[in-house]
């Protein structure tokens, strides 16, 4: 048929049972298709491990670091014990082993002269994650009878500089793809890619930002004409809301790329926002399905023209930052001040969501990317709060955390009688602020911590109606 790419999230490969239908699937796709190629992250909460460890290790705690280390290689072994004959388990022992003790090295480094991690060292050490999983699951291919290898994408996308949040020079990395890449697909070889990481032309390891092993897969698929991409997770598909917040949430058959690209940068969690505008600028197909439910259908994003019978509308939630000041006046010297913030602490420059203001009072939000972890939303709060604390202007500016409530889908702007029935909703529960899309495809509403649960529920019983 094609050339398919198929990305596996962590949860899809942190098991024996996982482990075992993704090769399943590998098996059943590879009859399909003329060039199958694999993107993996790393096993569940490996990678917040390896920040741990790394964290630990600049305050000189060994014993904490050394612990992190023996249980990743225990939650790993596990998986090659259970999965691999005799033969590829000796060898792949060694493999782990040996990144392992990479890990263990860097950080008696940084324990041993007291150091703080630069950003191309925790690079180097979160690689470690996405290379364990892709020479497991290259290793349970073979053993399966296909022809498979782990290929390490610092070999493959060449980024810039920017550690934790790279950009790839995708003519580069085309460049690699097609010398390295290509002849093995030709062969028939299943290549298993390490996903989120990458490295500078000079060859110093990179990392994408969160949900960066999506980001992975399509620029792969870009980069080689793919037909379709596939993402294997625990969910369905794109719901109408996380399932997590809301217990009814159902499924959205279709998206197009511009109602994805949305829902991404409003908080989607299965959806990386960069994913999906390079696939829209190649027109590649998107599915995304349930690794342990391979018979549904999934969710397919693609550029087919919207109807209003094949429109949906999904609700999301994404953390942000609100800054509120008690006088109208220039807001230049304060979202310059918000971006200078947010690239010190996360090497993401960020946009102004939205901004109101009268005589007497300036309200500014910003929303907090997913990619920039689970804890920066409160860590940027508390650097923003010490800055503009030093700021001469008067009055002060105050700032808070918030979260920012998203509707998004054209059938917003296709029914007036929907999108009344929206801001009615709205309207009972306390927010702080409201924006509307330009094409009235979105209505998004900035409201404190402790409202949002309630306003996404209404909205979501709107929607769902």
């Amino acid at each position: 048929m094609g050339t398919l790419v198929m990305k596996f999230g962590g949860t899809t490969v942190g098991t024996t049972m996982a482990l075992t239908q993704m090769a399943s699937i590998v098996m059943t796709e590879r009859e399909r298709w003329s060039q199958l190629l694999l993107v993996v992250s790393a096993l569940d909460g490996v990678t917040d491990q390896l920040l741990e460890a790394a964290h630990l290790a600049e305050i000189e705690q060994r014993r904490g670091y050394r612990r992190i280390v023996a249980n990743l290689r225990t939650r790993h072994l596990a998986l090659v014990e259970h999965l691999l004959n005799p033969a590829e388990r000796t060898t792949l022992l060694t493999n782990i082993d040996g990144l392992l003790s990479e890990l263990l090295n860097q950080c008696e480094t940084l324990a041993e002269h007291r150091l703080t991690a630069a950003p191309d060292v925790l690079d180097a050490i979160n690689t470690l994650g996405e290379r364990l999983a892709a020479r497991i699951v290259a290793a349970l291919l073979r053993q399966n009878g296909l022809r498979s290898v782990a290929i390490d994408t610092t070999e493959i996308i060449i980024t810039d500089d920017a550690h934790g949040h790279a950009t790839p020079d995708m003519m580069l990395t085309r460049e690699r793809i097609d010398s390295q890449l290509v002849p093995m697909l030709g062969r028939g070889i299943v290549p298993v890619l390490t996903g989120f990481i990458g490295a500078t032309a000079k060859g110093k390891p990179t990392t994408l930002g969160r949900g960066g092993s999506d980001y992975s897969a399509s620029i792969l698929a870009a980069s080689i004409d793919a037909d379709e991409v596939w993402m294997w997770t625990d969910v369905d598909g794109m719901m109408t809301a996380d399932p997590l917040d809301v217990s009814n949430a159902r499924l959205i058959p279709w998206l197009s790329y511009t109602e994805a690209a949305d829902l991404a940068y409003f908080g989607a969690r299965v959806l990386q926002p960069r994913m999906i505008n390079l696939l829209h600028e190649r027109r590649i197909p998107l599915r995304l399905r349930n690794l342990f439910a391979p018979q549904k259908p999934g969710t397919l994003i693609s550029q087919i023209a919207n109807t209003p019978q094949s429109s949906a509308i999904a609700v999301t939630s994404i953390a942000g930052i609100g800054l509120t000041r008690a006088s109208g006046g220039s807001l230049a010297s304060i979202t310059t001040l918000v971006d200078e913030v947010f690239y010190a602490y996360s090497s993401i420059h960020t946009d102004v969501m939205l901004c109101t203001q009268a005589t007497s009072t300036s309200f500014v939000c910003f929303i907090v990317p997913t990619t920039a972890g689970q804890d920066a939303v409160h860590r940027l709060a508390d650097a923003l709060a010490s800055r503009v604390a030093a700021l001469p202007s008067s009055p002060a500016w105050s700032v808070q955390t918030v979260v920012v409530v998203t509707a998004a889908g054209v059938l917003l702007a296709q029914d007036a009688s929907l999108y009344t029935s929206l801001l009615a909703t709205i309207a009972g529960v306390p927010s702080l602020a409201t924006y509307t899309h330009p094409a009235r495809a979105s209505l998004s509403v900035v409201v404190e911590p402790q409202h949002a649960e309630t306003m996404l529920r209404r909205i979501h019983d709107i929607i769902v109606a």
